[in-house]
């Protein structure tokens, strides 16, 4: 009875463990996602600048050209 006291305890103590390690895990997999989702955004933005950029320059020259 002694041992099988024993066990139980090391077997909810286990999976308490093994609880623990998956919550921390499914924490970090959150964090790295918004920190990507993150990034991403920063490019998005950047590409988007760029074209606005680059049309400006189009609408410009175009201009230019209108007035020869």
């Amino acid at each position: 009875m002694l041992i099988e006291n024993k066990i139980s305890k090391y077997l909810l103590y286990a999976l308490w463990e093994i609880t623990l390690v998956v919550i921390g895990i499914l924490i970090a997999l959150q964090v790295d996602s918004y920190k990507e989702t993150k990034k991403n955004a920063k490019v998005e933005v950047d590409y988007l600048k760029g074209i606005v950029t680059e049309l400006d320059l189009d609408i410009y020259d175009l201009k230019e050209l209108e007035q020869r």
